[in-house]
């Protein structure tokens, strides 16, 4: 149980399911949460009230219990919809959960970031002529991007570190992988995934700030 290059290797297998869980929510989460910011903006009240209402609840709920509620729900609810069985069907879930909890959030961010764009410059694309989409594409996306870089960064970091409660639902993730160590005596693999944790936020936080760079002469 003591052999360190097993543990090692191990510990690095589990790491690699965060890695997925983490890039399959970004690469779902923030079109999605792009798709629920134009809901929550939407002219149509009942549309607005709907989707508001749906962010306000995955953002007041603990990720913890959604993870638990989509993987277990249908089955406790005898829905006819169930997820796969084994290995397969809890990692699905927790991509699931995870993707709709983080898109509820950018989307939050996407508002705010639209909404502080001044209404003259969609004033000035009318009268130009250019159409809402070539004023939104055209003017309003790269303004937007640089002003949301920053609190979009903080939740790619927080991201890294939520993939460790997929383990609530079985995902043998890196903390559960060590703790099945601890449990047999050793400690230091416990404390060896905070070194995985770290080296992944200090690489993306490295990117985070030159991308924020690159995006400098967007400032107005």
């Amino acid at each position: 149980m003591n052999n360190i290059p097993v543990i090692i290797s191990r510990l690095s297998e589990s790491f690699l399911l965060n890695c997925k869980i983490f890039g399959i929510t970004l690469l779902f989460s923030l079109p999605l949460g792009l798709v629920i910011t134009f809901g929550s903006m939407s002219r149509f009240r009942p549309l607005r009230w709907l989707v508001r209402t749906f962010v306000w609840v995955i953002r007041g709920t603990p990720l913890m219990l959604q993870l638990i509620v989509i993987y277990f729900g249908p089955g406790l609810m005898n829905m006819a919809f169930s997820w796969p069985g084994g290995t397969a069907g809890r990692f699905v879930a927790a991509n699931v959960a995870f993707i709709i909890n983080y898109a509820c959030y950018f989307s939050e961010i996407f508002r705010g970031g639209i909404e502080s764009i001044p209404q003259g410059q969609y004033e000035a694309g009318q009268v130009l002529g250019m159409t809402k989409k070539q004023i939104f594409f055209k003017v309003i996306l790269l303004q937007v991007i640089k002003r949301i870089v920053p609190p979009v960064g903080n939740e790619v970091i927080t991201l890294v570190k939520d993939t460790s409660l997929a383990r609530i639902i079985a995902n043998k993730e890196i903390i559960m992988m060590a703790g099945e160590y601890s449990n047999n005596g050793l400690i230091w693999p416990l404390f060896a995934t905070g070194i995985y944790f770290l080296v992944f936020v200090g690489v993306l936080t490295i990117l985070l700030d030159w991308l924020e760079k690159k995006l400098g002469y967007f400032r107005v």
